[in-house]
């Protein structure tokens, strides 16, 4: 798209101040290749306020940062997910890491997870619904749900979706776990029983991290592939610190920790276990 085109002016100086913004609080890393959609993104914000050209949105930043920042970080963070997806990891939670739970954790019978990069919600609660089927009524079962992104945050507590969202799921999940909306006929609601046991919260992986573990495995999916390889080793050994000995950490499909210095081995597909 050339300048002529744009609806509001930006230039390379006003994409490489953004992107530096981005990553000094996100830590993640944005190629030039991301030139126009940083453009798409963020021009509905310079709409809605007002503005006419990128570099004003840049000054705008600058100056109120504290009431716009949280917007522009949801504008430009990228969310894609699905119920299930890259299903092996749940298929290894059913039939490896919830067994080994059950003996391990019998006398607590308490099993903590975290879903670090939840986006909208269909990991967490694909999570949750793979913990419920298979573990025993009477346990204490909780998944800590984290995005970066606000607004995906706000989608994934309501627990209401598309209903073509849900297309590829067995008849029998669909039964068992979501509910046909009354007022939307195209919307579908997951049940309160996946509800009651996820805590959604706002969470920047490059900041403090509040929780307290150990957790029994962690997600984190589709994230690491945006830091440096120092970034992401140190995000590797942050997640050993609280997973318990033995415990699992799950990466997204195009990710590895490969000749990284970290308390982990790999024992299955994109499947780390704490050594």
């Amino acid at each position: 798209m050339s300048q002529k085109q744009r609806e509001f002016e930006y230039t390379f100086e006003d994409f490489d101040f953004l992107r530096k913004l981005s990553n000094q609080h996100s830590g993640i890393i944005v190629t030039d290749d991301k030139f126009d959609m940083f453009y798409s993104r963020l021009s509905r914000r310079i709409r809605t306020l007002g503005l006419s050209s990128f570099k004003q949105y840049c000054q705008y930043l600058t100056d109120n940062k504290e009431q716009e920042f949280t917007e522009f970080i949801n504008s430009i963070t990228t969310n894609l997910t699905a119920f299930f997806r890259e299903n092996h990891h749940f298929e290894f939670v059913r039939d490896t890491v919830i067994p080994d739970l059950l003996k391990k954790n019998k006398h607590s019978k308490q099993i903590k997870v975290w879903s670090s990069a939840s986006s909208t919600g269909e990991e967490p609660y694909s999570i949750a619904m793979t913990l419920l089927e298979n573990v025993p009524p009477g346990w204490d079962v909780k998944v800590l749900a984290t995005d970066l992104d606000t607004d995906v945050l706000a989608k994934a507590a309501s627990g209401v979706y598309s209903a073509d969202r849900i297309d590829g799921l067995p008849e029998q999940r669909i039964k068992k776990w979501f509910l046909k909306s009354k007022t939307q006929p195209n919307k579908v609601r997951v049940r309160n029983e996946l509800r009651e046991i996820i805590s959604f919260k706002q969470l920047n992986l490059m900041g403090d991290w509040p929780m307290r573990g150990p957790f029994d495995f962690i997600f984190c999916r589709n994230v690491l592939i945006y830091f440096d390889q120092n970034t992401k080793e140190m995000l590797a050994n942050r997640f050993a610190d609280l997973l318990a000995s033995g415990s699992y950490l799950f990466i997204g499909h195009s990710e590895s920790l490969h000749q990284m210095d970290t308390a982990f081995k790999l024992i299955g597909n994109t499947i780390y276990q704490k050594v």
